[in-house]
């Protein structure tokens, strides 16, 4: 892997762990902070608000460098990571929480961009999942090892470590990453001027929808692991390797799959999937073996459709809005992931805390984002030569 991906990489390791660590150690934040389970909900909330807003860094940073914006981030990052660890209070930590999710749309947007660019020819899709690989493999070690952090020292100082990698970071990105030039600066409205048609709303929309149904039910994985499943407190930080070893492996796939067929296909494959696991998920009656299996399976699709879902977007705002259309694909993640932790939570206290209701109040909103991505795969992806090029693929 080239240098400068292997930087991004890092960089979106911190940001990726920032984002989900909260999943694993809620329980132990919530005691700390004094509020109930769906009321530490909020924490997830606050770093997907802030994601949403963080998009403005890019609309008045247009004319700065990619390289710059990155090492912009990777400061935030620190900043928010380091007062989520010394929060003496819920109000701070959600203020935390909030500046934590800042750089994540724009630090994807921008570096979605760089890895097109540093890209070799026809290998665009896997030199971007490649950078989003270090946001699975961080779901893969970073949050099991932030768990156990939680489970047998301090959830403190899971964010602690976070904001010394983040640190280190900036060191690499300097050293490796390339200076590139600003994307072409078509005024501040011209940034949004791909928003007028109707194709990049339907992948927007399918991205919204798709993460609110996968997090009515995530963002509670920890508690219904241990309800549901009958795991021990102590084995979530191994399922939550488990969870990340599928988002690693589906971001792998998906983005191979997206270089040699459809880009909104590939990402409707991956959400359909998704789809039917928060559906098994309802109806499997708990235990060990089918929980871990579950938890595998949705968090495939969960990244199986990062690299496609980024390009898409990307390529959307091809003429100066390349780093808003990447950063879009992040606020929208990020807005359903706000509005799934909120439905999740009132399915729970509807329910009288029933886990399995969740990820059934998340299915509809899954489905709805297959039809999304396959209408849109209809109408602007019938030119595409994709066929041609998987009859080229040698399994």
């Amino acid at each position: 892997m080239k240098k400068s991906l292997i930087a991004l990489a890092l960089g979106a390791f911190a940001l990726g762990a920032a984002e989900f660590i909260m999943m694993g150690i809620l329980s132990q934040a919530a005691h700390d902070m004094g509020v109930t389970i769906p009321q530490a909900g909020h924490y997830i909330s606050a770093y997907a608000i802030g994601v949403c807003v963080g998009t403005l860094i890019l609309v008045f940073g247009r004319r700065v460098p990619p390289k710059n914006l990155i090492i912009l981030f990777m400061v935030l990052v620190v900043v928010g990571n380091s007062m989520s660890a010394f929060s003496v209070n819920s109000a701070m930590l959600i203020l935390a929480r909030f500046i934590s999710g800042l750089p994540h749309g724009a630090f994807f947007g921008t570096a979605t961009l760089i890895a097109k660019i540093v890209a070799d020819k026809g290998k665009e899709a896997q030199a971007v999942s490649a950078m989003v690989t270090g946001q699975t493999v961080a779901n893969m070690l970073g949050v099991p090892a932030g768990t156990m952090l939680g489970e047998f020292l301090s959830w403190r100082l899971a964010f602690g470590v976070l904001a010394a990698w983040a640190a280190v970071t900036i060191v690499l990105t300097l050293a490796w990453i390339p200076r590139i030039p600003a994307v072409p600066d078509k005024g501040l409205a011209g940034q949004f001027e791909f928003l007028r048609k109707r194709g990049p709303w339907l992948i927007l929309a399918a991205v919204f929808l798709g993460n609110s149904g996968v997090f009515c039910w995530w963002s509670y994985v920890s508690p219904w692991l241990t309800t549901v499943g009958g795991y021990e407190s102590g084995m979530v930080p191994v399922l939550m390797m488990l969870a990340g070893f599928g988002m690693v492996v589906g971001g792998l796939i998906g983005g191979k799959i997206c270089d040699a067929w459809r880009y909104a296909g590939t990402a409707a494959l991956g959400q359909m999937i998704s789809m039917i696991g928060l559906v098994i998920i309802f109806f499997i009656p708990g235990g060990h073996v089918g929980t871990a299996i579950m938890t595998f399976v949705v968090a495939f699709g969960l990244f199986f459709v990062s690299s496609p879902q980024q390009l898409l977007m990307a390529n959307a705002g091809k003429g100066g809005g390349e780093l808003i259309g990447g950063a879009t694909v992040q606020v929208a993640f990020n807005f359903g992931n706000a509005v799934g932790s909120m439905i999740g939570g009132a399915a729970l206290t509807m329910t009288n805390m029933d886990y399995h209701y969740p990820s059934l109040a998340g299915a509809p909103l899954a489905l709805l984002a297959v039809i999304c991505l396959a209408v849109y795969s209809m109408r602007h992806e019938t030119n595409t030569g994709a066929y041609e090029r998987m009859r080229e693929v040698h399994v």
